[in-house]
Order: structure tokens, then sequence, then C-alpha cells
């Protein structure tokens, strides 16, 4: 969670005092919504109107199968699966850690998954409430959508963006979106209360700009990307990747810097990091390097690890010393450790009739990794495993489903 240094009027989730509000697509959520109350000067701290606040981490999964566009919410803590709206022809599911994106050709869908975390750095609090519909956003396949606590900014696929009031979100409304000027070589990524982009203005590579949510461009450092195409908000910073290699921007004490962070060696097109994986807090990405390796990027040190593996389906780590988690096309996972390259662990075949992604990584089933499991959506066998990646990736649990669940998210983290 970024701390705010102003008062603004888009106000973060852990400020605001949101309604959640039970509706059709909600009711069959067995979740004891938060008696409602008028929030007062007495309010505990972390008070949130309408939701639960909890001790543990609220994680759920967001499911959806393409074909039938039939949709579930598996329920972590109580290993139910509920209901929802039907969306599809669904291209990608992607999430910000509370709502689910489900992009289609006719727009995306957001799903408010009901459970979420706010960070204070020192602290954490952890909430949980009703599932539910909110609406649906204008752009559709090809779309990047990127969130802070107060905004949410989408980009097309002809790099226009749009800025949304999280606020809005969080009342169960898309609302009105405020256009960012300017076309945006890469995605716009809310961070330190600020809008960064690569724009190109029709040159290449594409030079790193500074926005503030108004739109008004406030700094322009002294950095290019070269082809951008993946990105990811760590504490370290945001990594935006590169043809070379990646571009690592940070904030202090509101100046923004850039440094590169190179391969070292000349990598061809199909084999770079365009698409990054990693456990929301760790400062260590993952991204597939080809049909048979596996790039993993630690930010702290700012090294490039060319992990060589089978045929690679998904990838994602913990960091932290955690093992390199690859899904292979013998169905199996398989860990390696990061600083060797040695495969330490490996399952039996949980997966039948997988083949290996494509560069962009959203091909094929997804591992989803918290702070103590990970997760392996089943589509042909309608399951999700639950993984002890700390226990030689033994299966914890698996969860039966009445859907073939093709796209995975995980929220609550």
């Amino acid at each position: 969670m970024l701390v705010r240094r102003n008062v603004i009027a888009w106000a973060p989730a852990a400020l605001v005092a949101v309604s959640l509000l039970t509706t059709s697509c909600a009711g069959q959520n067995d979740d004891v919504s938060a008696p409602k109350s008028t929030a007062s000067a007495s309010a505990p701290h972390g008070y949130v109107e309408g939701a639960q606040e909890k001790a543990e981490q609220q994680s759920r999964l967001l499911l959806n199968d393409p074909g039938t566009g039939d949709t579930r919410v598996l329920d972590l803590i109580t290993g139910k699966a509920h209901r929802v709206s039907r969306t599809t022809g669904t291209t990608e599911l992607t999430t910000d850690g509370r709502f689910g994106y489900f992009h289609t050709s006719g727009g995306t869908h957001v799903l408010d998954g009901g459970a979420w975390m706010v960070d204070h750095g020192d602290h954490v609090h952890y909430y949980r409430a009703s599932i539910r519909d909110v609406g649906r956003l204008p752009e559709g396949p090809g779309a990047r959508v990127r969130s802070d606590a107060a905004v949410t900014a989408v980009t097309d696929e002809d790099g226009r963006a749009r800025i949304y009031r999280r606020a809005e979100l969080e009342k169960g409304e898309v609302g009105s979106p405020r256009a960012l000027p300017g076309t945006h070589a890469g995605v716009v990524v809310p961070y330190a209360e600020h809008l960064l982009s690569l724009t190109n203005n029709g040159q290449a590579p594409a030079k790193l700009a500074v926005y503030d949510r108004e739109g008004k461009r406030v700094a322009s450092p002294d950095a290019a990307c070269a082809d951008p195409r993946g990105d990811a908000v760590t504490r370290r910073g945001v990594v935006l990747g590169c043809a070379d290699g990646a571009l690592l921007v940070r904030e202090t004490d509101g100046a923004f810097t850039a440094r590169k962070i190179p391969y070292g060696d000349d990598v061809p097109d199909k084999e770079r990091a365009t698409a990054f994986r990693h456990r929301p807090g760790s400062d260590t990405l993952t991204a597939p390097a080809g049909e048979r390796a596996v790039w993993v990027l630690d930010v702290t040190e700012r090294t490039w690890t060319r992990v060589r593996t089978g045929p690679v389906v998904s990838a994602n780590t913990a960091g932290e010393g955690s093992v390199l988690i690859v899904l292979e096309t013998d169905g199996s996972l398989h860990g390696y450790d990061i600083s060797t390259g040695k495969q330490v662990s490996r399952t039996k075949p949980l997966l039948t009739g997988v083949s290996a992604a494509g560069t962009d990584g959203s091909a094929g089933p997804a591992i989803e990794v918290d702070r103590s499991r990970a997760y392996l959506n089943d589509p042909q066998g309608k399951r999700v495993h639950e993984i002890d990646y700390n226990d030689n990736l033994r299966v914890a649990r698996t969860f039966d489903l009445d859907i073939e669940p093709a796209l995975m998210v995980e929220t609550g983290r």
C-alpha cells in the first residue's frame, strides 16, 4: 500500500466507507454481511462500512469457462464455490487483488470478488464482503487494467487510457472515467499517487512519463524502453519489460528515477520476458523464456536468471528463497532451485492435454501463489489443486467443481 502524502478526493479503500449491498448474483454467498451503521469519529482503525475485518487472509479464486460462460468464486477459507452470473467469450481474466476483470469482445465485465487486503507497511488489514457484479468497462480484448488504492487505469489496444475512480467500483458502480492525454506505448500503471506511462509519439523507443491523477504530466525522467511489453508493481518499484531487459521505476520523496536492468546478452524476441507473474508483495518475478526455460528477475538484486526447464506451460514463485514452480507439458509441477537451476521436487501428473505457453504467458492453466500455498486450475478435470510449495509441492487439497475452470485468478491478497 502506498503512503499518502496529500489528501485527495479519490480516497483509498481502507478510508472510504462503502456500502456493499447484496445483489442477485451475491445472493448465494454465505457471507454474513456486516451490520449497516454510520461511520463516526469513534470508528476503529481500518473500519470499512459493510465489510468484515478478519485476522487472516481471505483468499478466493475467480474461475471462468469461456465456452459456457459459467463462473464461480471459490472461497479458500470455507471451500465453498459460489455461483455468479455467466460471462461468455472471456479471452482473458485478470485481477487487481479484489476485482476480477473478464475481457470479452463486448467489453470487460467487472466482478467484485468480495475479498481484499490493505497493506499499511507495518501491518495489514484483511476484509471480506459480499460477491457482486459491478458492471462493464467499454474496453474489450487487449485492454490492460492496473489499479492502486485510489484509481483504476484501463489502457486499450490503441494506447488510449481512461482513469476510473476506485471508490466508485467499491460502491458497485463503474462510474465516469477521465481520459489520460496522449497515446501510450505500454500499459499505464498507477504508482506512488501518480500514473506511469511509456509514450512514443510515433517514435521509438518509448519514453517514460509521469502524470498526476488529473492527467497532467509532472515529470519526464531520462529513460527509454524499446518495445515495451510486461509490467509488475513490487515493493522496490515498478518493473517495465523492454526489448533489452527491464526498466525499474522508483519514487523517493516525490522524485521519480529509472534504472535499466539489462539481460546482459542479446535475447531473441521469442525468448524475452513479456508477461511477469509473481506473488503479490514479492520482489521476485517470473516469465517464460521461450518454450524450455523461465526467466527469474530478482528486483532487489537487479539480476536476471535463466532457469532451463522442460517445455513450459506456466510458472510462478513465492520468491524469498522459495522454489520456482513450473507446470510442464507432462502435466506435472516441477520445483527448481533458482540459484542453481537444479530440479528439487516434482509432483505426479496432475493435468492432461496441456501444451506449452505462448510468449505472452496467457495460454494454458495458471499457477497462482500466495504466502503459504499455490493453486493450479485443471480445466479437463474440473478441479483446482492447492499446493504446499514449502513441502516438496505436496497436494494439500483438491477442490472439485461443476465447471471447467479454464481461467483463474486469486483475490484477497
